[in-house]
């Protein structure tokens, strides 16, 4: 069972980090597309994530991980360099270049003597050399984990990036796990209508999640066979939330929050559980931390290693396709607290599913990505479903998860969440002041303006 820890309790359970005469491993496996709870630990009883579990088990599990920019390369960004994205430039937008400027564990690392490489999907979707990198930033590719450590030269310590495909649509994959979801046992999410194609789609999402929990348990297996899993860290973790309507580009939990566990004995005890708030990019200075190397002024995120006691994280987003005619964005702030989401929508006469036409990229309403699902909802512009997922939003939006844990209830208006609105609306304003985000100064349009990279056309395929 695993263990839960006042602050000073964990503070004093954790064992104090040797002295790096010898270097650990960094072994990063991400799901692409893979959101909270749906994970055994995270008390899904539907789907089957073994590999994760027992890494929760055998380490520290993260029950409050959130990727505060819910797109994909936005999202790796913010994980290679440990900052807020709006401090990224035009990397805050899926297919925007990131700088090969701006320190990255994995460029740090690797200067530090580290080998490094990735397997599957890195840095993306993107054009790498955009940015100015020769090569993708997550490091060299490899066709497989194998290949990385045959190539690793003898003696150099490693930091490997396995990046899924699983579970991103279209959902084809992990077929030899389907027949054994129970479909009718399937928790429909509020925001969600109860219908034969939402449970399938869902159950469709979960063999793939359960496909990348397989290749998990492999990779981590292959560790453990060359006899160094102890000196590993290992960390298993999604992107960002799910493809279902209201998930992926929404910051909504199903957008932003994820699953997240972390093996190294060095620094965990077997079945610690860590219930505040952390991010994915705390990821960068927890691995250059326990490298010893030293962390850049710029890095905003911080170390795992000391897990900080958060009562918030902040949330944010930008461009995701270019599905907006003249490819504008949705840009959005905000706040997530243990009680309380509130969302600032700063230009709520745009679409915030995209555009009702296909503009250029995946299809009307595109910042949702094609599935029976979005069909579904797409059938009767008059329902409530219909309204949550694609309609326009207000200027601001407030939820109040002790009562409304799937969100769905906008509270912003009622007189009597007005001290409550106005205490985390300034919370949003000092933290863009503090973290140095254009839009603190007033609207821009510096992220419409941005280029964009991605494909033409309707989605087909998983990228």
């Amino acid at each position: 069972m695993m263990e839960k820890l006042s602050r000073r309790a964990f503070l004093a359970s954790l064992p104090v980090l040797a002295a790096q005469t010898e270097r650990p491993n960094i072994l990063l496996m991400l799901g692409d597309n893979w959101a909270w709870p749906h994970c055994g630990v995270g008390g899904d009883t539907v789907v089957k994530t073994p590999a994760f579990d027992k890494l929760a088990q055998e380490g520290i599990h993260f029950t409050h991980a959130f990727s505060p920019n819910p797109s994909c390369s936005p999202s790796r960004s913010w994980m290679l360099t440990g900052q807020e994205t709006h401090r990224l430039g035009a990397a805050a937008n899926l297919y925007g270049p990131l700088s090969a400027c701006i320190p990255t564990y994995v460029s740090l690392l690797e200067k530090a003597g580290y080998f490094v490489g990735y397997a599957g999907k890195g840095w993306a979707p993107g054009t790498a050399a955009n940015g100015g990198y020769a090569e993708n930033p997550a490091g060299k590719q490899f066709d497989s984990f194998d290949a990385f450590l045959k190539a690793r030269p003898k003696g150099k310590p490693f930091c490997f990036w396995f990046g899924s495909h699983d579970p991103h649509v279209p959902w084809t994959t992990g077929e030899q796990y389907r027949a054994g979801i129970n479909i009718s046992a399937i928790r429909v999410p509020p925001h969600l209508p109860d219908h034969p194609v939402i449970r399938e789609d869902i159950r469709n999402y979960y063999a793939e999640v359960q496909n990348f929990d397989t290749e998990c348990g492999e990779l981590v297996g292959a560790v453990d066979r060359a006899g160094e899993l102890d000196r590993t860290i290992v960390v298993m973790t999604g992107d960002n939330g799910w493809q279902m309507p209201r998930g992926l580009a929404g910051c909504y939990d199903l957008g932003v929050r994820v699953p997240l566990a972390i093996r190294y004995p060095k620094a965990f005890r077997a079945g610690m559980k860590h219930e505040g708030f952390v991010t994915l990019g705390d990821l960068c200075p927890t691995f250059l931390e326990a490298a010893g190397v030293s962390i850049p002024k710029e890095v905003t995120a911080k170390s795992l290693l000391h897990p900080p006691q958060r009562d918030a994280v902040f949330v944010e987003r930008e461009r995701h396709a270019n599905v907006r005619r003249d490819n504008l964005t949705y840009p959005v702030r905000g706040v997530r607290t243990r009680d309380f989401l509130y969302l600032r929508n700063l230009e709520p006469e745009r679409w915030p599913a995209g555009d009702p036409e296909h503009v250029w990229a995946v299809g009307e309403y595109g910042d949702i990505d094609e599935s029976p699902s979005k069909r579904l909802l797409m059938q009767d512009p008059k329902s409530r479903f219909f309204a949550w997922s694609f309609g326009k939003r207000p200027a601001e939006e407030l939820y109040d998860l002790r009562q409304d844990p799937g969100q769905t209830r906008n509270v912003a208006g009622e007189a009597r969440m007005a001290k409550t609105k106005a205490a985390l609306s300034a919370r949003v304003d000092q933290w863009m002041r503090e973290t140095g985000d254009p839009r603190a100064k007033g609207p821009t349009d510096f992220w419409d303006k941005a280029p964009y990279s991605g494909p033409r056309g309707r989605q087909g395929k998983k990228k």
